[in-house]
């Protein structure tokens, strides 16, 4: 029974000592628990440090302060030539009025010349389309958007398709997106929240090349596009989207996550790798009795779980959206500067 005793009192005395914080020597078996449970602790302090915050109103300030110097430069170098956007709006939905509003404000103060025309909201499919055949002739418009969504009885698709793929500075004409996705072909514009992304990105010193990408929604307007633009920069890249049967799992392995999947805080905090960048695009309203209005803006991460697990991470509101704007400025001046022959 001797031998038996001194090797029970052998571990523990080193349990003891192990939780006392003692620098005396465990076991062999102990040691390696020991060290595993340093490992752990170490993972959950990371886990605790929250993320730098990606200021994307700064980011979209830099950006349009960048397209105003250069518009400056191209009047100068052209004798006066600016670039000029034209806005088409049909119906008059609140939310859309106030978007237009801000891109024609946006481009007074760029120096770009804004051009609009609002029709009413049972303008007829062949009216649009006329208004877009008109500013696709005139050679002082350089980009055309027409604002989205439109009424349902007209095609938006069709609207879209027939807008001169070289003023489409929305980036969603067929021509554009496929050059987008195929190696060794340029699209001359790309969509500009998908953009406005890889800039946040890349202007907040995130490594794109060689990471692994999962990007969590499949849109035409973000996803798809977000998606192809992470893969020209060399990034390995997954979609997930409704369809995904392990959407946690395949999230959890990312560095780079951008969600666009348009519900209201799905991405939660044990969804992120430690030190991953979070990309958020959504905007949802979420009821909040305690605010003015009654709701609060969130996105679609859970940012006050998520911001405590990332490395770096955008905020709802202050984010993706100011960079659409700015991303929109800057698609118009690169039309521009094609039409001129002018080197930006």
């Amino acid at each position: 029974l001797e031998p038996l005793r001194r090797r029970t009192t052998a571990v523990m005395s080193a349990v003891s000592t192990a939780c006392l914080g003692w620098k005396l020597s465990a076991p062999a078996p102990l040691r390696r628990r020991a060290g595993s449970v340093r490992a752990v602790s170490r993972v959950q302090v990371a886990a605790r440090a929250d993320a730098v915050i990606i200021d994307g109103k700064a980011i979209a300030e830099t950006v349009r302060e960048e397209v105003r110097v250069k518009v400056a430069a191209m009047k100068e170098a052209t004798g006066g030539k600016v670039p000029g956007l034209a806005v088409v709006l049909v119906g008059a939905r609140k939310d859309s009025e106030t978007y237009v509003r801000s891109k024609k404000k946006a481009c007074g103060e760029a120096g770009i010349e804004s051009f609009g025309t609002d029709l009413p909201e049972d303008a007829t499919e062949d009216e649009v389309l006329a208004v877009v055949a008109a500013y696709n002739a005139d050679p002082a418009v350089h980009g055309i958007l027409v604002q989205l969504p439109m009424p349902p009885h007209i095609d938006e698709e069709r609207v879209l398709g027939a807008i001169d793929y070289e003023k489409d500075v929305d980036g969603f004409h067929p021509l554009n997106i496929g050059r987008l996705s195929q190696r060794g072909r340029e699209p001359l514009f790309t969509p500009c929240t998908p953009r406005g992304c890889i800039e946040l990105l890349e202007r907040s010193g995130v490594a794109i090349a060689g990471k692994e990408a999962v990007v969590v929604g499949r849109s035409n307007v973000v996803g798809t596009p977000a998606a192809l633009l992470l893969q020209r920069r060399d990034a390995t890249v997954t979609i997930v989207h409704s369809r995904t049967p392990n959407s946690e799992e395949i999230v959890r392995r990312a560095d780079i996550v951008i969600a666009a999947c348009g519900k209201a805080e799905m991405v939660k905090g044990s969804w992120i790798k430690p030190g991953a960048a979070v990309i958020d695009v959504g905007i949802n309203a979420k009821d909040d009795p305690s605010k003015k209005r009654g709701y609060r803006l969130v996105g679609d991460v859970d940012f006050d779980e998520c911001v405590k697990v990332a490395g770096h991470i955008t905020p709802v509101p202050g984010g993706v959206g100011p960079m659409t704007i700015a991303i929109l400025l800057q698609n118009t001046l690169e039309g521009a500067a094609r039409t001129f022959g002018y080197e930006l």
